[in-house]
């Protein structure tokens, strides 16, 4: 086992998630070229550089992924994605049968490029506005919240002649990806932020999930109804943590794991508390079990393909995770057997299965019903 903490497990399901993760990372080109039939009307986006797809190019930011090798499988080459293909919402876009949605901050998304859904995340943003700050620029969430009102006011409303906007927007599907920065740079940064010194690991999370409730209201109340809120995965698995020394070798770094906890479990209880108080408004609330589904990959990666689960593809130093992939760097070969690609994100073969199970997994992947099943509603 390379993690302390237990996470929830497909054991039955494993086979079959691999082969819909291959068939997705074959398909999902093919599916955008061709234009499958669309479930819902739009997405919409909030979040970090996990699924980040441009937005940080346009910001005087340190946190930026617009070079080679970024992106070296992606046919649109190196976009601002920190992968080296396609993030978790492309694949799960593709899913639904929706195309790539663009970048908040690309000039070329106006007009009717936004009602297929815009895409506000930003790397190194976080729920608390002050996290990330060392980066530069970046969007937090409270600024995503606003760009998505000025996109409603200023693009959407125009852009829907004469349709019900209302509508459109209450069968839209929102996916919000966010806290992991709040914890990496923030709380765990207490030469920079004040964090840690203030609170212990279940006060921050309280504090993170007492702002978090504010702006996912916030945006209910503009209208939004289908919510897919994703957990934070095991970030003392990821190189860069591994790269700190603060645990043996071939283990995670305890510890960091084991404060997460009171955030994703105090997540999923704000899910059932938002699907309890809003059902008379047709809203629906999903919790995305990405500690237990990137846990899953990690502590059996065989099943998954996976070949390397502590070194980064791409980076520098220890586990290649002290520093992210360097422009023109030459990643490894065999990126589908790797889990991670550089010190802090998964290659797109591991996204391709944490979309999948987001997509089409039991509750305990996705609760309390898939994204499919939402699409459905």
């Amino acid at each position: 086992m390379v993690m302390m903490r237990a996470v929830a497990s497909c054991n039955s399901n494993r086979q079959v998630w691999v082969a819909g993760a291959v068939a997705l990372l074959m398909a999902v080109a093919v599916r955008l070229e061709i234009g499958s039939a669309a479930q819902v009307p739009a997405m919409f986006v909030f979040g970090d550089s996990l699924v980040d797809d441009g937005n940080n190019n346009y910001l005087r930011s340190l946190a930026k992924a617009n070079y080679y090798p970024y992106g070296c499988d992606f046919n649109g080459g190196f976009t601002g994605r920190f992968t080296n293909g396609r993030t978790i919402v492309d694949m799960l876009g593709a899913l639904l049968g929706l195309p790539y949605v663009p970048a908040y901050k690309d000039p070329n998304t106006a007009g009717s490029r936004v009602t297929g859904g815009v895409n506000y995340a930003s790397a190194g943003g976080g729920i608390l506005d002050e996290t990330g700050q060392h980066f530069g620029e970046r969007y937090s969430l409270s600024e995503q919240v606003r760009n998505f009102e000025k996109t409603l006011n200023n693009e959407l409303r125009r852009a829907m002649s004469g349709r019900s906007v209302s509508e459109y927007l209450a069968k839209s599907i929102v996916v919000l990806v966010l806290g992991s920065n709040d914890y990496l740079n923030n709380y765990l940064m207490p030469s920079i932020y004040s964090s840690a010194y203030t609170y212990t690991p279940p006060q921050f999370a309280n504090l993170l999930l007492n702002h978090y409730t504010r702006h996912i209201l916030a945006l209910h109340s503009l209208g939004l109804r289908k919510f897919l809120l994703a957990g934070i995965g095991p970030l003392g698995c990821i190189p860069n943590q591994r790269a700190t020394a603060m645990a043996p070798p071939g283990r995670c770094v305890d510890y960091v794991n084991n404060m997460l906890g009171s955030f994703n479990e105090g997540l999923k209880s704000l899910v059932e508390s938002l699907n309890r108080n809003h059902t008379g408004t047709g809203a629906i609330f999903l919790y995305g079990n990405t500690y237990g589904a990137f846990g899953d990959m990690l502590n059996n990666p065989a099943a998954y393909g996976f070949k390397v689960i502590d070194t980064a593809c791409c980076g520098i130093g220890r586990n290649q995770g002290q520093i992210t992939c360097m422009p023109f760097q030459v990643p490894c070969d065999n990126r589908n057997e790797y889990l991670f690609w550089d010190a802090f994100h998964p290659t797109s073969a591991a996204n391709a299965i944490l979309s999948w199970r987001a997509y089409l997994g039991p509750p305990s992947d996705c609760y309390p019903i898939n994204v499919q099943q939402m699409a459905l509603l």
